[in-house]
């Protein structure tokens, strides 16, 4: 189930067409309120696979409902990609940092966002071990959970995604055209890599030392 939260009925329609014919079932909020009264209902086996979240709307905008599905437990690894008009770089990156998965901008092709919704769906469901382990850092892709000597270490998408693709290859090094390539599946600035390393390291705290910068290659995952 992919929700929509878009005021503009003609291209929540759209949408919701678009991935019915892709046989990807959908649900269209016009109003943040109508969408977390759905929400806040729901149970943990019945969260959406994948929020798409329109930046302007009337009561909230798109960044402040996406601070409060990152700050609620049950909702904060939900894969979001956010809709709207503003395109500059600046508003691309902070979108990015809030914890929005991917980020598109109107007026945008029926193609390319179903190629965007399904490279991240496909991410989100193709990991299949039960657990990863490396020193002191655990990872379960089914319960998209991480911690260190036991204790929970929350991530964005985008971080848990990079730290799984680490872990399931450890020593082996990315580009970090492979990483955008990989994670991010679409076009961003190799500049997006180094802010989520950055992020991802600080979240490890001492540990995340092992993630390694190799000069002028890209980065691996190795004990020092």
């Amino acid at each position: 189930m992919i929700f929509i939260l878009e005021d503009e009925q003609a291209i929540c329609e759209l949408i919701e067409y678009a991935l019915n014919t892709h046989k990807l079932e959908s649900r269209g909020f016009a109003k943040p309120s109508d969408f977390f009264r759905v929400i806040n209902d729901l149970n943990v086996d019945s969260m959406p696979d994948l929020i798409l979240l329109d930046m302007m709307m009337p009561e909230q905008n798109g960044i402040e409902v996406l601070k409060i599905l990152k700050k609620k437990q049950i909702t904060r690894h939900i894969p979001v990609i956010l809709l709207t008009a503003k395109s500059s770089e600046l508003d691309k990156v902070y979108g990015l940092n809030m914890g929005a998965d991917d980020y598109i901008t109107k007026p945008f092709g029926v193609l390319e966002l179903l190629a965007r919704i399904e490279a991240i769906l496909r991410r989100t469901k193709g990991l299949a071990c039960d657990e990863y382990n490396f020193q002191e850092i655990t990872l379960n892709p089914k319960t998209r959970s991480v911690s260190i000597n036991q204790n929970p270490v929350n991530l964005t998408f985008k971080e848990f995604e990079m730290l799984s693709l680490f872990l399931s290859n450890p020593h082996l090094v990315f580009t970090r055209e492979q990483l955008l390539e990989t994670i991010w599946g679409s076009e961003f600035q190799t500049r997006t890599i180094d802010v989520h390393i950055n992020t991802l390291r600080t979240k490890l705290g001492e540990y995340g030392k092992y993630i390694q910068t190799i000069r002028g290659v890209g980065y691996k995952i190795a004990k020092q």
